[in-house]
């Protein structure tokens, strides 16, 4: 079939020509069979699209608008030609040869008419037109314009002529801006089979995926071409859009050309063969501003409540005051030389300008006197669609640089002599450098240009298509993106102004491969699946996620702890011994019952001094070890209360210091004990040193030892009053912080030393004569005493906070006791119970 020549428009008093590649619909028969669907159910009808006619009306508005203006081009006018290419290479390579031959006579490269040379093509809206007529026109360096996606061009002299109606880069910012906002990362994708949606799985899906965004499938539709392998595409289609609707992804990116919409519809009936019900599978779909709304003739009863609730990007239009009114003008009737009317009135009207026997598919005749405004939306719009807003200011882009051009060489001063002279200096060749960095206000007063690469320099809207009970679309504008606008200001959306999908009952579509991680949770990757994919593990002991979808989960502040949920830090509750709490009253009772149960034995002894049994062994020895003993009672209560600076620094001084001298003195006493026994021995040498000053040597060595340790370490490293923040959960323990730990160790271990040797001595001593059976008593308190402090250290270091303060205290008193009670009592008991015992006589029955 020939392309049908729409019009033909040429002034000898200095037109140019304007030729437009575009395809207005398929005039042949064909047959879609469904292997699903019952026989008797077969769609036959013509292949056309009704919606691509407002471009042609488009082309047309614009060249009578500028026509009519004299500001623009006063003294020439501009012609046009269009052409169809049918979608498919061999009828578009056909239309540009055609445009470039004589008319009526097909010889390529021969023209009888310089004249009849177009100034530039327009082409689309599927990007392979202008891809396969570039290779044509750029030969003769005719400047072309597609208002469809830009193609993928190899050469560099072909892009000198090559000009986009559609900047495509910064579309994909805001779609990706949008996935971002409504916080949508599992999304899916269908893309078409060509390499201009190869370029944008693999340079721009991966940018996505470096913000966040996981991928459920990336699907490719078959290639659209109509011709005899249509069942073919159709039943590839099928199988994408089945799979398409059994997937977990609510959110569908399509990229693609105008005739992918195509594939887009069959889901409503796909869904119904299948089964599914179309309210549980519908999505929202995400459209490049590529896609408009087409439908063919067999879908003109189809349902399109699939595209309620869709969202697509539309390069940035306005409403041209009278397109409406021409556009209603433009009937048979009136309009006689537009070859495409005739047929687009009967696919939208569903009659027949011949006789209807002749046609059996059509039952009326066309009057040609039908109104547009009656058709509803899915056959035919009337509002101005972004690609014909496109198309128009592409027309008013050629006049303004022929204006260009003229103008400068009027001011060369050429001297125009003739019509043909004329046609000589408007040459296409010249046109492209009057297109870089043209800028022009249209009719609707916006501003048109294009930068140094011929790019139209435009933003993008954001609309929300709402299907109506009428079947028409209505397109709500949301928002845009604006490259040119500020940062933080590029994109933009009005949220609340959505209209969902009716699946979702107007509330925000969740897209995610999962539900997200709650607070007190983290994620952990699935092996296996995208980065999108994972599962949600509990916080560790100590640690909290007080947002959802936390990579990791994070301490509180060293004064605060997780709550029950670990999704919040609560404040610590300060906490240290204090004299109120049971622990703390206990502690506090049994070291004032046991200080005034020594002070009572000291009362005892010295009101008994003069009795054997006080006398036995260094009755000052003895005074002296109660004293301490009352003294290690009472430094108990420095570890008691809240501390501060005083009783840190007398804590673990004070205390290694008072034990040092109680153990000391069972030293000396031991001693003591263990020379009188040799000393009794005749002709002993012996004898001098079993005398009192000895027993204060050892005292005061002892304790001189220890001072000196404990005096090193105030002097270094001394305690000071601490806050424990890391030990307990839940509390700050206030605390006094040994200062230096090497030091504290110090003080025990002279005290273990001590002890250690005083055991030993008396474990020696144990079977002496019952006279000096006082090194028995030593040696079961020592035992004890050992015993407890050994215990000590792996108990403080496995216990914490208040409690380790507590373990040291009942150490302390344990330990006092113990000498207590196995050095004085018995000699308390005998004292006080047993009187008879207490003399010589008495003393030294028992002897061996």
């Amino acid at each position: 079939m020939k392309p049908f020549l729409i019009h033909h428009q040429y002034y000898q008093e200095g037109g140019v020509l304007i030729a437009g590649i575009m395809s207005q619909g398929f005039r042949f028969s064909h047959q879609i069979n469904f292997r699903e669907k019952p026989s008797e159910d077969i769609f036959e009808d013509y292949m056309v699209m009704t919606h691509l006619y407002q471009h042609i009306v488009a082309f047309a508005f614009a060249v009578k608008e500028i026509n009519e203006n004299q500001q623009i081009l006063s003294n020439m006018s501009l012609g046009f030609q269009l052409y169809n290419g049918y979608f498919t290479a061999s009828w578009t390579y056909l239309a540009s040869i055609q445009l470039l031959s004589r008319q009526g006579i097909f010889i390529p490269n021969y023209n009888c008419g310089v004249e009849k040379i177009p100034i530039s093509v327009i082409g689309g809206p599927n990007h392979h037109y202008l891809f396969d007529i570039s290779s044509i026109f750029s030969m003769y360096k005719i400047p072309q314009f597609i208002y469809g996606s830009a193609p993928v061009i190899q050469s560099n002299f072909q892009s000198v002529f090559l000009h986009w109606m559609l900047p495509g880069s910064h579309q994909y910012d805001g779609i990706l801006q949008l996935l971002l906002h409504f916080g949508w990362t599992w999304v899916g994708v269908i893309t078409e089979e060509d390499e201009n949606s190869e370029k944008f799985v693999e340079n721009i899906l991966p940018i996505f995926v470096e913000r966040g965004i996981c991928f459920d499938f990336i699907v490719r539709s078959p290639k659209t071409t109509f011709s005899n392998n249509v069942i073919v595409m159709v039943e590839k289609g099928f199988r994408i859009v089945k799979n398409v609707l059994e997937r977990t992804a609510n959110i569908v990116i399509v990229h693609g050309d105008i005739l992918l919409f195509i594939l887009l519809r069959f889901i409503s009936i796909i869904a119904e063969m299948e089964g599914m019900p179309l309210q549980t599978k519908q999505k929202v779909w995400i459209m490049t501003a590529q896609m408009d709304f087409i439908s063919c003739g067999f879908q003109r009863s189809w349902d399109i409540n699939m595209l309620h609730g869709a969202l697509s990007f539309t390069l940035h239009s306005k409403d041209l005051l009278g397109f409406q009114e021409f556009l209603q003008m433009r009937t048979p009737t009136l309009v006689k030389e537009d070859g495409f009317l005739r047929a687009f009135w009967e696919d939208v009207f569903l009659c027949s300008f011949s006789q209807p026997s002749l046609d059996h598919k059509v039952g009326k005749v066309c009057t040609g006197d039908e109104k547009l405004e009656t058709l509803p939306g899915s056959v035919f719009e009337l509002s101005m669609s972004a690609n014909s807003y496109s198309i128009y200011n592409t027309v008013y882009a050629v006049a303004h640089a022929l204006h260009l051009m003229h103008s400068s060489i009027v001011k060369c001063n050429v001297y125009i002599d003739s019509v043909n002279r004329k046609h000589q200096n408007h040459q296409p060749w010249q046109l492209p450098r009057f297109l870089r960095n043209l800028s022009f206000n249209n009719s609707a007063m916006e501003e048109i240009s294009f930068d140094q690469n011929g790019e139209l320099i435009a933003g993008f809207d954001i609309m929300n298509w709402v299907v109506l009970s009428n079947g028409s679309v209505l397109r709500v504008k949301l928002g845009m993106m604006d490259p040119q606008a500020s940062l933080g200001k590029k994109f933009t959306i009005h949220e609340d102004n959505v209209t969902w999908p009716s699946r979702f009952n107007q509330t925000l579509p969740i897209s995610l491969c999962n539900d997200k991680c709650q607070t007190g949770y983290r994620r952990a990757k699935k092996e296996g699946k995208p980065f999108c994919c994972y599962n949600c593990l509990p916080c560790s002991k100590g640690k909290i996620s007080n947002q959802k979808d936390m990579d990791f989960c994070s301490e509180c502040p060293a004064d605060q702890h997780p709550n029950n949920e670990k999704n919040g830090c609560f404040p610590k509750e300060i906490t240290y011994l204090t004299y109120e709490e049971p622990l703390g009253v206990i502690l506090v009772t049994f070291a004032l019952t046991s200080s005034f149960l020594t002070a009572g034995v000291l009362a005892i002894f010295l009101k008994y001094q003069d009795t054997p049994i006080v006398k036995a062994n260094n009755c000052n020895i003895s005074y002296l070890l109660l004293l301490a003993l009352l003294l290690c009672f009472l430094s108990a209560l420095l570890f008691i209360g809240l501390p501060n600076k005083v009783t840190c620094l007398l804590q673990q001084t004070a205390f290694g210091m008072v034990f040092t001298v109680a153990v000391s003195c069972i030293l000396a006493k031991t001693t003591i004990v263990v020379l009188a026994f040799v000393a009794t021995k005749p002709e002993s040498s012996m004898k001098k040193w079993v005398a009192k000053e000895l027993a204060y040597s050892i005292v005061l060595f002892c304790s001189l030892i220890q001072a000196t340790i404990c005096i090193v370490w105030l002097a270094t490293f001394p305690p000071f009053s601490d806050s424990d923040m890391h030990s307990m959960t839940t509390e700050v323990v206030l605390q006094c912080n040994e200062g230096s730990a090497t030091m504290f160790y110090c003080v025990l271990s002279f005290m273990g030393f001590l002890a250690i040797v005083s055991l030993c001595v008396a474990f020696l001593a144990r079977k002496l004569p019952d006279t000096f059976n006082e090194a028995k008593f030593i040696t079961f308190s020592m035992l004890a005493f050992c015993s407890v402090w050994v215990s000590f250290v792996p108990t403080y270091l496995s216990t914490k906070g208040k409690y380790m303060v507590a373990v040291e205290v009942f150490s302390i008193l344990t330990s006092s006791i113990s000498l207590l009670g196995c050095i004085f009592f018995p000699k308390c008991y005998i004292i006080l119970l047993k009187p008879e015992l207490n003399n010589k006589s008495q003393l030294g029955r028992f002897k061996t």
